[in-house]
């Protein structure tokens, strides 16, 4: 980074989120943008999580790009190092690179009432720049829980997302804590390997079985010959989710067949009925998000495998202690305990137009206007905001939707010309968030019987979008601008006249 180096956009982030805004801005013709990434690599949480066994659970075709088909998956549900290698590819195909700052985590950004831009100050350096897009993304920061003890611990601990790959475990005994989409690629992968394996439960998750295959060398052969088959069948899997979504959103009763299925996959693979109580959810499939896989509950069958349903309540020396009171002796543990989802460490970082800074405005709770803006942060965009998760889709879908947000708000800020900034009105951002959370209510996430990190802790749910992702890119497509204020430096004036002309319509 150069010195005193300006930029129109600062991009933050270079998983999905932050690569497709690169793609985006190109494509609207600007070119004068940085990709601030605090690693040496893209690849967002696809490069942090290289645990044993990870692989996603929303198919292949679905979980890529509309604008960047790839023709050659080579599973229906694809690995960890395939969908890895694949944002390197879009990264390349788009010619990203020039514009990537590896090894710049963002350290603070700050807003400037005057200059109407942003100082951001970075681990290579400082730079200033009109428009942030903040694309850290929700699962990039892990989850540690403060159990008692842990410090006595003499073994080794790690995160499931900084898996350490020196660290043999071979012959170990483990101790697993967590049962959420990591843990579950994660037990069958290493327990053939281990002396022992311990999972901490603190509450089971419904499982069901994952449908995936290899695809064959012919599939790929059409996709390629025949690009329209690889939207067909991106297109069909879009239409099977989204016709889904009612039963999540509107009648949550209609997933008990769901569950009498998921029920029959706990019973196919665990015959000891008291292990099959321990695994069988209290609560409506659903609330949690569904985990998919094929050798979860058959790992758990085998017998150097122990679940302790009652979580971990603290550790003395090499013994963690249960909250049922049991023990076990371990020399690792394993924390697969989710992410900084709803208190994102960067909230932090981003100090708005009245000094505070994101986390302070949203200490009761995060909100947002359409999932992207924030009141008192000009020209401040995030992408997978606050309700823009989703529970039984991709979401790619709700990125390139923000995305399409992101293109307007550069279209509507080079239409008002000069210098000048757009900030969500408050009683916008309260009127989508009001309604937001109203439809929430009647959604399987708050009536389902659960306690999930969809929710903050407060108890509202902040994370999901309820409703489908149609509707959501809807709401997404344009800029209103009658939702936001238009802020310019003291004393300018306007003179081109249709720049007044849309202040005026605002």
């Amino acid at each position: 980074m150069t010195e005193h180096e300006h930029v129109r956009v600062a991009v933050v982030g270079s998983g999905f989120g932050g690569l497709g805004a690169a793609v985006r801005l190109r494509r609207e013709g600007v070119t004068d943008f940085v990709v601030l990434e605090r690693a040496g690599s893209v690849g967002g949480t696809w490069r942090d999580n290289s645990y044993p066994g990870c692989a996603c659970d929303v198919p292949s075709h679905l979980y890529s790009f509309s604008f960047a088909p790839n023709p050659d998956w080579p599973r229906t549900f694809s690995g960890q190092e395939h969908i890895r290698a694949y944002l390197e590819r879009v990264t390349d195909l788009y010619g990203l690179r020039p514009h990537l700052r590896f090894d710049s985590e963002v350290k603070m950004m700050r807003w400037d009432n005057e200059r109407l831009h942003w100082e951001i100050e970075t681990a290579s350096g400082s730079l200033t720049a009109d428009l942030v897009v903040s694309a850290a993304g929700p699962l990039s920061d892990p989850k540690v829980p403060d159990v008692p003890g842990l410090d006595t611990f003499p073994g080794k601990v790690f995160h499931s997302a900084r898996w350490d790959h020196g660290y043999d475990l071979r012959g170990k005994r483990v101790a697993m804590i967590g049962t959420g989409a990591s843990a579950i690629q994660i037990v069958p992968a290493i327990q053939p390997d281990v002396e022992r394996l311990t999972l901490f439960q603190r509450t089971p998750a419904w499982v069901m079985p994952r449908m995936d295959r290899a695809i064959t060398g012919a599939e790929r052969w059409l996709h390629r010959r025949l690009p329209f088959t690889t939207q067909a069948r991106r297109g069909l899997l879009w239409g099977i989710r989204e016709l889904q979504v009612q039963a999540f959103t509107k009648r949550p009763d209609e997933l008990g067949l769901v569950e009498q299925l998921a029920k029959r996959n706990i019973a196919r693979a665990i015959k000891d009925p008291a292990l099959r109580a321990k695994l069988t959810p209290d609560y409506r499939i659903g609330c949690k998000r569904i985990l998919l896989s094929n050798a979860y509950y058959p790992a758990l069958a085998q017998p150097n495998v122990d679940v302790v349903a009652s979580g971990l309540d603290r550790i003395e020396g090499s013994t963690l202690v249960g909250a049922d009171g049991s023990t076990a002796e371990a020399d690792v543990i394993v924390f697969g305990t989710g992410f900084h989802v709803t208190d994102m460490p960067i909230a932090e970082r981003v100090v708005g137009a009245d000094g505070r800074t994101l986390a302070e405005v949203w200490r009761s709770g995060m909100k947002s206007l359409r999932g992207a803006t924030a009141a008192g942060f000009p020209n401040w965009m995030t992408i997978i905001g606050p309700n823009t998760g989703l529970g039984n889709s991709s979401m790619i879908l709700m990125i390139e939707s923000q995305l399409n947000y992101l293109a307007d708000y550069v279209r509507q800020l080079d239409v008002l010309g000069g210098r000048v900034a757009l900030d969500a009105r408050p009683a916008a951002v309260d009127a989508w968030n009001a309604k937001v959370q109203k439809r929430m209510e009647r959604t399987v996430w708050s009536t389902g019987g659960c306690t999930s990190w969809y929710l903050d802790p407060s108890g509202r749910n902040t994370t999901i979008w309820p409703g489908t992702t149609t509707e959501f890119r809807g709401a997404t497509r344009r800029v209103d601008l009658g939702e936001y204020e238009v802020v310019r430096p003291p004393g300018a004036t306007v003179d081109d006249g249709a720049a007044r002309k849309v202040e005026a319509e605002a």
